[in-house]
């Protein structure tokens, strides 16, 4: 099988990135690696803090961080974004993932849920004229 990130169109996984972040001033990220022997809610937040993405204007970016090889993955937020969304959100991207993860639908997947996350930060963080994109959009990998 190949590796994870070749099953990937990163193309269009920056796309949709991009695309959120034209609509808020919300960053969102995408970090791959092979395994994560920690909880997975644990070991995303270790890269929400090693990207440093703790360190946006409003405190709203968003990690997507994916353990392919252990099939795990969590999705999450800064407080800026857990202050204002219920906290049922991140349950139901974390469901639209799944259910596209299990139909081997990994780019559709996570394409997919940034446009459902930025959908709904869109309401919270309006793009503002000026805004400068805080972080990098390309996909970050750990261990491949």
């Amino acid at each position: 099988m190949k590796s994870f990130d070749k099953l990937l169109d990163e193309t269009r996984i920056v796309a949709a990135i991009g695309n959120v972040e034209l609509k808020a001033t919300a960053e969102v990220r995408v970090h791959v690696e092979k395994s994560c022997p920690t909880d997975v809610m644990d070991g995303a937040a270790d890269f929400f803090a090693n990207l440093h993405m703790h360190q946006t204007r409003y405190r709203n970016g968003v990690l997507i961080y994916i353990a392919y090889k252990d099939h795990k993955f969590a999705i999450i937020g800064d407080v800026g974004i857990n202050d204002k969304v219920g906290p049922d959100f991140w349950e139901q991207e974390q469901k639209l993932l799944t259910n596209h993860f299990r139909k081997a639908e990994f780019t559709e997947g996570i394409c997919k849920t940034i446009e459902k996350i930025g959908t709904e930060l869109q309401k919270y963080f309006p793009y503002e004229a000026g805004d400068v994109n805080e972080l990098p959009d390309d996909i970050s990998y750990g261990d491949q």
